[in-house]
């Protein structure tokens, strides 16, 4: 079959990757403007636009994606992952067979457009992707094929998402192929169990030590690898990147820091600890910061009974 993609993420440049791999052949690709640089730098290109172009595939980056801009290709479908727009009903019908969803959830469970983030964030133990026909619809189109997979407690947001792309790459090209062929039968989604999987609000990702030791870890694993679960040292933005929890009591203001050890940063939380493994602070390279790095360098800044999250300032 010959197709357009549109997608944007590493998650999207796996399957474009497949595709192009597979007997099927992508005819043009499709992705957002670049992002504008950090401090004035030049933008960046997106995963997808940088695979595409180190395999020689005309690359298009509409603001809005029309039918104009498709409309010249000979292409028979169009695969759509984690593209970052939603595409219109003129631009979902124009081509023979439509356009094709890779959905990072089991439909209709987490529809939108942080399936994965709020699968972790909620504490699920299952997700899975589904293959689904688009339609006018917030990803409520038949499903072509779906398959499930475990969350492990130690999943991010990272892992969990290679885990489905490893699923889809492998099912996403036979899809295509019963597609073109007509020897597949859609199944409609499931009139119950629906929820809606918003965008991820930076704002999110500011951690409440209020909250529960097991709640707090999710966080800190669902924002992995963006936008990083964070909390305040003072004037400090600190970004924490891995920790684990326990659930026992302690008798500690939440937030507070019990200790520093080998093992990482213990910080109480509204029931239970967190032990942060891996930090990261705004001051000189901004590296990423192990327990012992702690200990040799910043052991004064996390001494017992200091407090995070005590002070919030303006980024």
């Amino acid at each position: 079959m010959k197709l357009l993609f549109a997608g944007t993420p590493e998650f999207a440049a796996l399957h474009l990757k497949c595709l192009i791999d597979s007997e099927h052949q992508v005819v043009g690709v499709i992705t957002q403007p670049d992002k504008p640089g950090k401090r004035g730098k030049k933008p960046i290109p997106s995963a997808v636009k940088v695979l595409a172009l180190q395999e020689g595939l005309t690359v298009i980056q509409p603001n809005k994606l029309t039918v104009d801009d498709i409309s010249h290709y000979d292409a028979q479908a169009m695969v759509v992952v984690a593209y970052g727009q939603i595409l219109r009903p003129p631009v979902l019908e124009t081509l023979p067979f439509g356009c094709i969803n890779v959905h990072g959830s089991m439909l209709p469970r987490w529809r939108g457009a942080a399936p994965i983030q709020r699968a972790i964030l909620t504490g699920d133990t299952q997700s899975g992707v589904c293959i689904i026909q688009m339609n006018k619809g917030l990803d409520t189109g038949p499903i072509l094929a779906s398959k499930s997979c475990e969350i492990s407690k130690a999943d991010t947001s990272a892992t969990l998402a290679l885990k489905l792309a490893r699923i889809s790459t492998v099912i996403l090209p036979q899809v295509l192929s019963k597609v073109a062929t007509g020897k597949i039968e859609p199944c409609h989604q499931s009139e119950t169990g629906i929820c809606y999987a918003n965008k991820i609000d930076k704002s999110e990702a500011e951690i409440d030590w209020s909250l529960d030791s097991d709640e707090i870890l999710r966080n800190i694993l669902g924002f992995n690898p963006d936008p990083i679960a964070f909390s305040w040292l003072k004037d400090l933005r600190v970004k924490i990147w891995e920790a684990t929890c326990d659930d026992k009591p302690l008798e500690f203001k939440p937030g507070s820091i019990v200790s520093l050890t080998k093992q990482g940063l213990v910080v109480a939380c509204g029931t239970g600890s967190i032990t942060i493994t891996r930090l990261q602070l705004p001051l000189g390279k901004g590296s990423i910061l192990d327990a012992a790095d702690l200990l040799n360098a910043r052991k004064e800044m996390f001494s017992p009974g200091t407090m995070l999250g005590a002070v919030k300032v303006a980024n």
